[in-house]
């Protein structure tokens, strides 16, 4: 047996190698543990964390109001009516009760399910991780008669806290500066933020949230109050659908110190739209609070139909599909001691939620139900109708398949594969026309990027069931191509009751779609720079969302950005992305005499090296990767856009227009 390699000279390993770090120095040294990552998505969660604090001061009752300011320097402000954060001297840490909880990891008012009976800051780490990502910070306190304030750079205080006047109410402001040797980006986005606290009203009736933008002349200014709770949030879904009931069953009751509120209506689509929130926290990935509404709702709807010989054959019975097909529902439970798969919070597992969950909303459906008749009716035709086109569906699939066209073996013949077999290290690129296909196939890297050309736009799938998207031979082509199989969660009910759900059936293992089935960890779509490309990815952002979300979910759908323009002088070549990089590559070249300017307005007009240079490849290229950092605002900005009603789409329109830069007419 050979002697191991061991050096001469080993580094000694003793107790000095241990480093401790102290305070928020674990925050700075591994931020993305704390808030995701420290791309956009990273930066907005900070002005949540602050928002949350405020939240429970609402849910506990000593809330009313919450104003969030972004300033011109890009510092982000939040100020609430609550009580204040404590300022007397804590016992066992020796310092200001605020400074505690601004400075230190878990330590909060959180723990003792005293001072907070719910709440979604868990882990004691929300205020005191964003001062520790904080550039400068600094909190001001009303509270008792009094006016306090403390400032902080980079986690650390640089002041004692200090009584700086008197007060004639309570409150607490933060206000805060992402720091620069943190975040990659560094401007907040009012739409994004104004989407959260939008959805945070709903979920808190009575609660006011007033955002405002003064980073430019323009101020902005947005006031939420949604005194309606989740049934106005269902009705702002809805808005550019049609429901086929006349207001939204309303679900609310307490159990075993669970409180569980439930809203849902039927409309006219055909997707599924559910939305989960544990103590005003959205759960991207479900739990065992959606899978308790779901073994209600399917059961429910059978036993109804049954019970008052709606179906002829006693023998039929609705899946879990039918019964959800149409659906857009907002569950949101408060529960004293949830368990979260991490401090992602993207998942309940509270085994006995379910139970809950489902006895309430199973107790109140059959109530409504049996009180409405009428509605009750239409809403078992429109999943009866559902099944029919299931049982449709699934003959098509196995029409398809016998064919070859879902099955991951057999791949579409248009398909330019890579030679590489891991989907880690694998691209695929869809390409609008075979003419930006032939550049594509010819200028990629065969071992990694395989190209798949499209002819013409797919189907519109917010308007069609899955019969005719089956149907549809560019989706089967895209289908076959990716080899995960599509649609949700067929065989999710099953005899025992039980069930397997995957969130918004699109997310995980079971039934049609598997995601670890996936040949390409990147999905690419490359379009042309104009009206057309646009549309064709809008259409396949729609289809991917709605039938393979978790695509979208895990990160793996990218958007190509070719350049617009190459501008040419002598022998050089610059290649540009906008109108702006246009004027400033002409000023570096000294005007625009003497200089060629080409308009690209189309991916086919460019030779294979300008588009593997320029597009392609990875240490040159600019690619935007799609996410999901909203689902409910996501669902009706496609359902605006892609689906049947014209008024929400011209209203959006005319909202927005003014904002459109490039546009090819």
């Amino acid at each position: 047996m050979p002697e191991p390699n061991i050096p001469n000279t080993p580094e000694q390993y003793d107790a000095g190698k241990i480093t401790v770090l102290k305070g928020l120095e674990a925050v700075r040294k591994r931020p993305a543990m704390y808030i995701g990552d420290t791309s956009g998505r990273g930066l907005h969660h900070l002005v949540y964390e602050v928002v949350d604090n405020s939240i429970d001061e609402a849910m506990a009752g000593y809330c009313t109001q919450i104003e969030v300011t972004l300033h011109p320097d890009e510092s982000a402000e939040v100020y609430d009516n609550g009580r204040g954060i404590p300022v007397d001297r804590h016992k066992t840490e020796k310092k200001s009760a605020l400074e505690v909880v601004m400075t230190m990891l878990h330590a909060g008012g959180k723990f003792d399910k005293q001072t907070y009976k719910v709440s979604g800051g868990l882990h004691g780490v929300g205020v005191s991780v964003v001062n520790g990502l904080s550039e400068w910070c600094w909190v001001e306190i009303e509270r008792d008669g009094k006016q306090y304030r403390q400032e902080y750079q980079r986690g650390k205080p640089t002041s004692k806290v200090e009584e700086i006047g008197k007060a004639r109410k309570s409150g607490t402001r933060v206000r805060f500066m992402p720091d620069t040797e943190i975040f990659k980006v560094t401007h907040f986005s009012f739409e994004t933020l104004s989407t959260r606290l939008r959805e945070l009203t709903f979920l808190n009736p009575g609660l006011k949230i007033i955002i405002r933008d003064i980073r430019t002349d323009e101020i902005r200014e947005r006031v939420f109050h949604a005194k309606g709770g989740l049934a106005a949030f269902v009705a702002y879904l809805d808005e550019a659908r049609i429901a086929i009931q006349p207001n939204p069953i309303v679900i609310s009751s307490e159990r075993d110190g669970v409180v569980v509120d439930v809203a849902m209506e039927y409309n006219d689509s055909y997707s599924e739209n559910i939305f989960t929130y544990v103590n005003n926290i959205y759960t991207l990935e479900g739990g065992s609070h959606l899978s308790g509404f779901k073994a209600a709702l399917t059961r429910g709807m059978n036993y109804y139909a049954l019970k008052n010989n709606i179906f002829k054959n006693n023998k039929f019975t609705l899946s879990g599909e039918d019964t959800r097909e149409g659906i857009t529902a907002v569950i949101s439970i408060k529960v004293p001691e949830p368990q979260f798969e991490g401090q992602t919070k993207t998942r309940l597992g509270n085994s006995e939620v379910k139970g809950i969950v489902e006895s309430i909303v199973g107790e109140a459906l059959a109530e409504f139900l049996e009180e409405h008749p009428g509605i009750a009716r239409r809403i078992i035709e429109k999943c009866t109708a559902s099944a029919r086109a299931r049982e449709a569906a699934r003959k098509a699939k196995d029409l398809v398949r016998r064919k070859g066209a879902l099955e991951s073996g057999s791949l579409p013949g248009k398909l330019a594969d890579c030679s590489i077999n891991d989907p880690e290290h694998c691209e695929l690129f869809i390409v609008e026309g075979d003419s930006a296909g032939g550049s594509a196939k010819q200028g990629r890297d065969r071992r990694f990027q395989a190209i798949l050309p499209l002819r013409g736009k797919i189907l519109n799938v917010e308007k069609a069931r899955f019969d005719k998207i089956l149907s549809n031979e560019e989706i089967r082509t895209i289908i076959s191509a990716l080899g995960t199989g599509i649609g949700g969660d067929e065989a999710e009910y099953g005899e025992n009751g039980d069930t397997h759900e995957n969130g918004n059936g699109n997310g995980n293992e079971s039934g049609s779609f598997k995601l670890s089935k996936l040949r390409y960890g990147k999905i690419v779509i490359m379009t042309d720079a104009d009206v057309d490309g646009s549309h064709i990815r809008t259409l396949l952002l729609t289809f991917f969302f709605r039938h393979m979300r978790g695509l979208v979910e895990q990160g793996h759908i990218f958007i190509a950005q070719p350049p617009l323009y190459r501008v040419r002088k002598g022998k050089q070549d610059n290649y540009v992305y906008d109108e702006r990089e246009l004027e400033e590559a002409l000023k570096r070249m000294g005007g625009s005499k003497g200089v060629g300017i080409q308009r690209y307005k189309g991916l086919g007009e460019m030779n294979p090296d300008q588009l593997w240079a320029t597009t392609m490849d990875p240490v040159r290229r600019t690619m935007m990767k799609v996410t999901l950092t909203d689902a409910a605002a996501a669902d009706k900005m496609f359902q605006t856009l892609m689906g049947d009603r014209v008024e929400p789409r011209r209203e959006f329109i005319e909202e927005n227009a003014r904002y459109v830069r490039n546009l090819d007419v």
